[in-house]
């Protein structure tokens, strides 16, 4: 894969390959991805971005038998039910990896729920030709290209990137984290600080907030949704995205659900494991109970116009990073890589020199 400083691998379930420019089109040809700026209009950055997830395809053994109604995505066997095991195991997360400088940490970007790690491509570019670093962006267990599992906790996607990290010869490293990939970060930190050297939660914090509290309705709304068979790509989008209007009425936040409607042998599926969302949301909705504490340096990332940190949730912020900066991003909501990008990566080079 073509990278701003060098070569770049990925690593996909099944052997299914993505490069920064995204899966092939219709068309079989291979589209390159363009500077983020530029082909974003600022007066709708988040719905350009959203529209400009590239289309994706699952491997279609192992599918199974079609359904006269809408399909889902396989779902992998639980990694938590061997004979005597107490907790469930790591599982192989898809990853892009973009080459730099051995010498200087690498930089993480972790998604955030019903997002995937092609959230970040254009920022991940940008990043590691302004840094030389290298940079890497990985999608969370039934989420994206990885695997799914009926296993999803805070604990676990965290025990995913243990496994992961040492294996790339990634760490110690800064891990970049969005909504559920923030808390993932800070379990991360909090559990196994030697491989984390620096801390930057995006719009999260440890502390349950009300922005997310629309999460459970629209899992309930994606699950509902129902497409027949033989029904043109364009046509079936529309009308997927007709069933969610009830329920999702922001068009930029229906659009980026509507990512996650990928083609399988002609059909539209949804590539998210929403069974095992909607067991464990209630998990992500919170942060783990801890007692110890992450030394090292820390940024918490806030949007000005989002209502997921309030400044309530400080005093536990400090408790568990006592080494924790809290900066703003005006004019900015929850996705603020997407609605500000210069900024974002401003804000996050700022805290590394």
């Amino acid at each position: 894969m073509g990278a701003g400083r060098g070569r770049g691998s990925s690593r996909n379930w099944a052997g299914l390959k993505t490069e920064l420019g995204g899966a092939p089109s219709e068309s079989g040809k291979r589209s390159v991805v363009r500077p983020y700026l530029a082909r974003c209009k600022p007066d709708n950055v988040l719905a350009s971005m959203l529209r400009c997830t590239r289309a994706w395809r699952l491997p279609l053994e192992g599918l199974g038998p079609h359904s006269p109604s809408f399909a889902r995505v396989p779902v992998a066997p639980s990694s938590s039910g061997g004979r005597g095991e107490a907790e469930p195991r790591p599982l192989p997360l898809s990853y892009s990896l973009l080459d730099g400088e051995a010498a200087l940490p690498a930089v993480i970007f972790l998604h955030g729920l019903f997002g995937c790690k092609t959230n970040f491509n254009s920022i991940a570019k940008a990043f590691a030709q302004q840094t030389g670093r290298r940079v890497l962006t990985v999608d969370a267990r039934n989420h994206g290209n990885s695997p799914h599992s009926p296993d999803m906790s805070y604990e676990i996607m965290s025990q995913d990137l243990q496994d992961l990290l040492p294996q790339l010869g990634l760490v110690p490293c800064v891990v970049v984290g969005h909504s559920m990939g923030g808390r993932t970060a800070m379990l991360l930190a909090l559990q196994r600080p030697e491989l984390v050297e620096r801390l930057i939660a995006v719009d999260i914090s440890p502390v349950e907030g009300t922005g997310s509290s629309h999460f459970p309705a629209y899992v309930a709304a994606m699950r509902t949704v129902n497409i027949p068979d033989g029904l043109p790509r364009s046509r079936a989008r529309k009308l997927a995205d007709e069933q969610l209007s009830s329920v999702v009425q922001n068009l930029a936040v229906r659009q980026h659900l509507l990512t996650n409607l990928v083609e399988v042998d002609g059909r539209l599926v949804w590539r998210l494991n929403l069974d095992a969302l909607a067991q464990h949301l209630d998990k992500l909705l919170t942060f783990p109970q801890r007692q110890e504490s992450y030394l090292g340096p820390t940024l918490f990332l806030l949007g000005g116009n989002s209502q997921f940190v309030h400044p309530s949730h400080h005093p536990e912020i400090m408790r568990l990073f006592p080494r924790a900066q809290i900066q703003t991003v005006p004019n900015a909501g929850h996705w603020i890589h997407a609605e500000r990008p210069q900024d974002f990566i401003d804000a996050i080079r700022g805290f590394l020199v």
